[in-house]
């Protein structure tokens, strides 16, 4: 099988306008809201990606038409809440956590039997913080012995709203039982010790279905509505965006808008981050599409300078890590990160991946039990390996407008998962950044 790697080389300038792709977590929940919903369902901006392909396909193979993507248009006929059939075999979810965890919720509803699995880093991902609190509401799922998938969801199981106070901030969680609960007799209730991304709230609103919200971090629905087909215009991924955000602060001389990218409150913590930092970010033009805040976000270089990162701002920027770990690398003086512990169980360890590649790139970064302290000082080139986790690959991508000579990058396939194209657009806004396949 073929492998990606990356060459960065040192210097370059980010100037220009650009659009990142669209926002992964909005991607995923619209074609499975669509497929849920009675009508037809027409999404704009939906990422191209490996992970959101994984969710369309399954989706396909459980009786829902969905006509393309094409330039990012996807059209999905959905069959209703209860209208999806059984697969003919498993359903591969690839490298993505997100559809895994929240088509748990909605296979734990339907009178079917489904297996859900997915590549070697997927199948090591901890699934007992869905799978238990599903078993609360009177599902029946098997697991590996080790708690991860593949997950065999057993079908025709009665299912009743809990109330259930999350023992961590995650949006996948929430959501998951979110979507259990439309099938659930009664009231679920969610309780956040920490508002996390609110897609798919808004969202079942934006499909009518009705949501009681008791402050910002309880959320409840009741089982039994309905949802229907609407419209959805998917902004570019702040997380996406964060990159640049990070390579353009890092490299002087550089002035970048990026446009139309999802601001939604509960995502925006890497911009309050690197603005303690002493980033020079705007927001600017902000507006609504289809029910989720957008803006276009200019940033200039800026010299940068290490903070303590404030625990209320962690579950904000939870996916945006590796990219602030290279802003803390470049910054002046020491970052310090706590509370993140929920990074060592991402699609790789993301505090000890960097950390490693940060070492070798000269940089003293010392992990913790739940986050890591950085120092910043001068980056040199070398090798790092991104085992295969998409975001750390362009992170380390991003270090290089700041280090002396070359860095490698090994690794980097599963970049497509989220960022398709993502070479050729750093490539045109000024980096230096070559893919190369090995076999």
């Amino acid at each position: 099988m073929a492998t990606v790697n990356f060459l960065a080389a040192p210097g370059g300038v980010l100037r220009g306008r650009v659009r990142v792709p669209g926002d992964k977590s909005i991607s995923h929940r619209a074609i499975m809201l669509g497929s849920l919903a009675g009508g037809v369902t027409t999404i704009d901006g939906f990422l191209e990606g490996e992970d959101c392909l994984a969710t369309l396909r399954a989706f396909r193979a459980m009786g829902v038409r969905i006509d393309g993507p094409d330039q990012g248009r996807v059209t999905v006929h959905g069959v209703g809440s209860r209208g999806l059939r059984a697969p003919a075999g498993p359903l591969d979810m690839g490298n993505s956590g997100t559809s895994m965890r929240l088509m748990v919720g909605i296979l734990a509803g339907q009178a079917f039997d489904a297996v859900l699995t997915g590549d070697a880093s997927l199948t090591r991902r901890p699934m007992r913080r869905v799978t238990e609190p599903l078993a609360l509401m009177g599902a029946r799922i098997e697991t590996a012995a080790t708690g991860a998938a593949p997950l065999r969801v057993r079908g025709g199981q009665r299912l009743a709203g809990i109330d259930y106070r999350l023992p961590m901030a995650s949006a996948q969680v929430k959501s998951c039982l979110l979507l259990a609960g439309l099938y659930a007799e009664g009231t679920t209730r969610v309780v956040e010790p920490a508002p996390t991304r609110d897609h798919t709230e808004r969202m079942l609103e934006g499909f009518g279905y009705p949501l009681r919200r008791e402050g910002e971090r309880v959320v409840a629905l009741t089982g039994g509505g309905r949802l229907t087909g609407t419209t959805i215009d998917v902004p570019a991924d702040i997380s996406s965006a964060a990159f640049f955000l990070v390579g353009a602060s890092l490299a002087p001389g550089s002035d970048l808008l990026l446009e139309h990218v999802g601001v939604n409150p509960t995502r925006t913590g890497v911009i309050d981050i690197l603005r303690l930092m002493g980033a020079n970010i705007e927001v600017l033009n902000p507006r609504l599409a289809g029910g989720e805040p957008v803006a276009d976000l200019r940033v200039r270089h800026a010299p940068l300078r290490g903070i303590r990162v404030p625990e209320a701002l962690v579950p904000l920027a939870i996916d945006e890590f590796p990219a602030l770990f290279v802003a803390a690398a470049g910054a002046e003086g020491e970052t310090v990160l706590t509370g993140a512990e929920e990074l060592r169980v991402k699609e790789s360890d993301r505090i000890q991946v960097m950390a490693d590649g940060l070492a070798a790139l000269g940089i003293a970064a010392e992990p913790t039990a739940d986050g890591i302290v950085i120092r910043g000082g001068a980056l040199s080139g070398g090798t790092v390996d991104s085992h295969g986790d998409h975001r750390v690959a362009m992170s380390f991508a991003m270090a290089a407008p700041r280090a002396s000579d070359p860095i490698a990058i090994r690794d980097c396939t599963n970049v497509n998962t989220s960022f398709p194209g993502f070479v050729t657009l750093a490539r045109n806004v000024g980096l230096t950044v070559q893919e190369q396949t090995t076999t």
